[in-house]
């Protein structure tokens, strides 16, 4: 394995691999790392085979199984892990609700959560505010009659305010869901600074957890959130008691506010499920600019040890069956190629493949407007 300066050359060589991974799911492999939240276009494609995308990658660590089978999914069950200490057992591989609310329309999130299921797929992530309701309603739809054979994820969306307006969230997400509990519920993008005061305040969301897991209608609580380590750190160090945590996992956060070194031991210890997001960014920009391929993203994320499932965004069914073929081949990676890939991500230590962290594009417009900030839209440019 050369260093760090003959893997970044390579890079910006012919696109071969990238151009292996376009021919299964054209410009979708842009679509992949849950977006949390629904700021700022998270999920807009761009054609892979554009001008500035092209001219990249060659000879990429992790070799990349996009493009194998000719297309077609093999049959095998994606591997399961412990999800914490809860006593369930977790794809490694996850569907994000973001980008499910994305796809063509019902009759696609259908077909897509079935196959899904049949490959082993069992984790779904949603959000109270994901598309106004329509991502839940599309899952609850989809899952009907199979409830028992998932694990189902959503977050509450107060946003600083109280245990009541958690609880109608609750009921509507329920009701939306087509099912009287849910596995997780987490509090949804916990991403300002004095979010762990207004989250622990007296009457607040988690007074509203509490009281979910006692009526039966949660099994496990958590919290989400994408923008600094340090305030993961403030929600855990205050002292309730979280099954679950969600943070991103990729290639380049050991290089820049890292949710992996900082965050990730701190859960591990406290034995919490860890559900990983963002393995390509959230909208996959170092895929389409060569800083990756989809192979070297995802099992990046899904080989960090103490990782429960690594949720990954998916809008169509090209692009679940593109991931289901990089899983159909994914053995966690060894540590010489994981260091590899951190050394290849310090050169993009300046945020501009986790621009969830580095800027407004990912931060939720309910959740600005709660906190009395403008919406990324309306920030002036």
């Amino acid at each position: 394995m050369g260093g760090s300066s003959d893997v970044s050359r390579r890079r910006f060589l012919q696109n071969a691999a990238l151009s292996g991974a376009a021919a299964v799911s054209g410009v979708g492999i842009a679509r992949r790392a849950d977006a949390e939240g629904a700021g700022g276009g998270a999920g807009q494609a761009v054609d892979p085979r554009s001008t500035e995308a092209s001219g990249r990658v060659m000879n990429p660590i992790v070799p990349d199984f996009a493009g194998e089978y000719g297309g077609k999914v093999p049959e095998f069950q994606v591997p399961k892990r412990p999800m914490g200490k809860t006593g369930l057992q977790v794809s490694i591989l996850g569907m994000g609700g973001f980008h499910l609310g994305s796809a063509a329309g019902q009759k696609e999130v259908t077909e897509m959560v079935a196959k899904a299921l049949d490959h082993g797929i069992n984790f779904f992530d949603n959000a109270w505010e994901y598309h106004k309701g329509m991502s839940e309603e599309f899952v609850g739809t989809a899952l009907k009659g199979k409830r028992d054979q998932a694990i189902v994820m959503t977050k509450v969306c107060t946003h600083g305010r109280k245990k009541d307006v958690a609880m109608q969230q609750l009921e509507e997400s329920l009701k939306r869901l087509q099912t009287d509990h849910l596995d997780v519920w987490q509090v949804h993008e916990v991403i300002y600074y004095n979010d762990p005061d207004k989250i622990y305040a007296p009457d607040g969301v988690l007074e509203a957890l509490t009281a979910a897991k006692q009526q039966g209608k949660v099994r496990f609580v958590g919290f989400t959130g994408h923008k600094n380590p340090l305030i993961h750190l403030d929600m855990l160090n205050r002292g309730f008691a979280f099954d679950t945590v969600q943070m991103p996992i990729n290639a380049f956060d050991p290089s820049y506010r890292s949710f992996e070194r900082e965050v990730l031991p701190v859960a591990v210890q406290k034995g919490m499920a860890v559900f990983s997001m963002k393995s390509m960014s959230g909208s996959g920009e170092p895929i389409v600019h060569g800083a990756l391929t989809p192979t070297e993203a995802l099992s990046y994320a899904m080989t960090v040890p103490g990782v429960s499932t690594t949720i990954s965004g998916m809008d169509s069914m090209e692009v679940l069956d593109q991931n289901l073929m990089i899983l159909a081949n994914f053995k966690p990676l060894g540590e010489a190629d994981m260091n590899a890939l951190r050394e290849h991500g310090k050169q993009f230590c300046d945020g501009r493949y986790e621009l969830f962290k580095s800027s407004l594009k990912y931060d939720g417009d309910l959740g600005r407007q709660q906190h009395q900030f403008p919406t990324a839209e309306e920030v002036p440019a």
